[in-house]
Formats: structure tokens, sequence, C-alpha cells
């Protein structure tokens, strides 16, 4: 509690310093699922976000850096204001209170996905990816892994058999397999409702961009419309994911060769890819973090495993060793 004090006194006196305002206050924004944390304030008509990074558990750099690449590739980023890298503090532009998974609706999902696929578009055409971290075989198989540990093992209680790790091993390898085979590119990694903001200018407003890596070409696609709190029917979903391919298309990221089956092969097990890892790893941020904020959102990432997994007979015997042990548990409710 003191450390936790002292960091708050910290964060305050900085934030009064550099705006030069001895009465401003800070009141929670927003959180995320690292040691990261938003703070707003309000100085002579303007709203400003005080970003917390401890640099001893998430260095701000990264995002500095990232930021900087993606607002010259013309994405909508916060702009930043004031930084103090020692203690972690940076000060940036107030992107608003309308995050997509509060602002979307049947009426507007058109609009709001045609924007964020527009500028999904840019970050993948004009941003060089090569000196980012790959997401190669390794990184993909260690996302993989987590579910097993931490959501058969630690919240089923079940450690799987020899032949169940072979069912686990043969699934895991089609679906690296497949992101493998796709062409690279800027990969920002949580491109989904919560971090992305409805704005006026130059919509959506991007956060939490730091973690990109050079990666598939559907791993953003998936993020954004296979999201973890928000579902919409398969069928536009999929009316969607062929209005991106065209895009790539035209921008010449993709060839003819990639037909609409291919490319939809491509996003079905990218995503899967995806909500494996998630279903790990919601539970991990519980057992080991204690963050229990995510335990809602597990049916859905659980559906969608399943259900993708069943739509291709390669994988059915993954889907029916997870149905096997998840049935008639409340995946919400967390183990003693």
């Amino acid at each position: 509690m003191p450390a936790m004090t002292d960091r708050s006194a910290a964060r305050l006196a900085w934030a009064r310093s550099v705006l030069d305002d001895a009465t401003l206050t800070l009141e929670s924004a927003s959180s995320d699922a690292s040691f990261r944390s938003y703070w707003r304030t309000h100085h002579q008509g303007s709203s400003w976000i005080v970003m917390d990074s401890p640099p001893d558990r998430e260095d701000p750099r990264p995002w500095l850096a990232i930021g900087e690449r993606l607002a010259a590739a013309g994405l909508h980023v916060p702009a930043v204001r004031a930084k103090d890298l020692q203690q972690g503090f940076l000060l940036i532009e107030d992107l608003g209170h309308r995050l997509y998974l509060s602002a979307l609706n049947e009426r507007n999902a058109d609009a709001l996905y045609g924007d964020a696929m527009d500028a999904l578009l840019r970050m993948q055409t004009r941003m060089d990816y090569r000196d980012l971290p790959p997401f190669d075989r390794e990184v993909l198989v260690r996302g993989l892994e987590v579910m097993p540990e931490w959501f058969l093992t630690r919240h089923l209680g079940h450690t799987p058999s020899g032949e169940e790790r072979e069912v686990l091993q043969g699934a895991f390898e089609l679906i690296v397999g497949n992101a493998l085979e796709q062409p690279r590119c800027f990969v920002h990694r949580d491109y989904h409702s919560r971090n992305l903001l409805v704005v006026e200018r130059n919509n959506p407003g991007v956060i939490d961009f730091q973690g990109a890596l050079a990666g598939p070409v559907t791993y953003d696609l998936a993020s954004l419309l296979r999201d973890a709190y928000i579902v919409w029917p398969r069928e536009r979903i999929e009316a969607w994911v062929e209005s991106y391919r065209q895009r790539l298309l035209g921008a010449g990221m993709i060839d003819a060769g990639v037909d609409a089956a291919r490319f939809l092969r491509w996003f079905d097990l990218t995503g899967l890819h995806r909500h494996v890892r998630v279903l790990g790893q919601f539970y991990r941020l519980w057992y080991r973090d204690g963050k229990p904020g995510y335990l809602a959102d597990v049916p859905t990432v659980y559906r969608y495993v399943s259900t993708v997994a069943r739509s291709y007979p390669e994988l059915a015997g993954f889907a029916a060793l997870l149905e096997r042990h998840a049935a008639g548990r409340d995946l919400t409710q967390v183990a003693a």
C-alpha cells in the first residue's frame, strides 16, 4: 500500500508540474491487463490523459516508438505533450470515452468497421515491420500452450493424458502452420473494440499498440471481427472478411491465388490461435495476477474456439476434447 500511495502522489505531482496547475486532480480513466494505467485530468478547458507505465514493469519506450511510427503512417494515435521516462509518466491526448465496444450497433457497424479496416490497411501497407520482433513459430506455440496450463489444468482441474496431448499437439501444429503460411506485415496484436475509439477526425483513435510484431496478415482482422467482447452473425463477419480481402488485393498485399475460401481459412484459424491463447490468458490473469475482470468474457471466447474448431473436420477431435472437460461448468466461476 505505501508503494501505491507514493506512486499516486508522484503521478499527481508530475501532472501538476507539467501543466503548471497546482489544483488539478486525476481520476481513473482505464487500466489494462498489464501494469499500465491511465488517468484523466482537465486543464484550461482541455482534457488530458496521464499514462502511468512503471519502467521496471512496463517500459514506456516501445509505446512511444510505435506511436510515432503509426502517426507518421497516418493513424490517429494519442499525441504526446510531455514525458518522464525515468518515472514512467506520459501526458497524452485524450481520445475521449467512446470506445468501439460501447458505440457499435446494427446501424453503424458497417461504417465503423469500414473505418477500422481502412486504418488497418494503412498500418499493413505503410508500416515497416521488418525490425519488429517476429510472430514466429516459437511465439505462436508459446501463446497456444497457455491454454492447457491455465484453462484445462488450473481451472478445470484436468491434466491431459498422453493421447489428449497428441490431439492438442496436432491442433496446434495446424493452427501454427496456417499462421506461418500467410504474408507478413505489421501486427498491432490487440486491434479490437476496447482499443479503438470513435473520434471526429481520422477515425478510429488507436491505442494499446506497444506490443506490435511482424506477423500474419489476418491476425488483426481476426482480432477486430472476432472480438472477445462483441459478437456478430457469422454471415456478416464473412462479408466483412471478404471486403477486406478485396482491399488487400487492391493494395497488392495478396495475389489473386488467395481466393475467398483460402483467405477465410486463414482468418478462421488465425482467430482460433488468438482465442485459444486468450482462453488461457484470461484465467492466468485471475489465478496468477488476481485480475477477475476478464472472466465474464470467457464464454464468448470459448464459444469461438468450439464453433470454429467444429467447422474444420481436422480439428473436430480438439473441439471434442475441450467440450468433454468443460461440459456443465460455469466458466465464469473460478475454482477453489
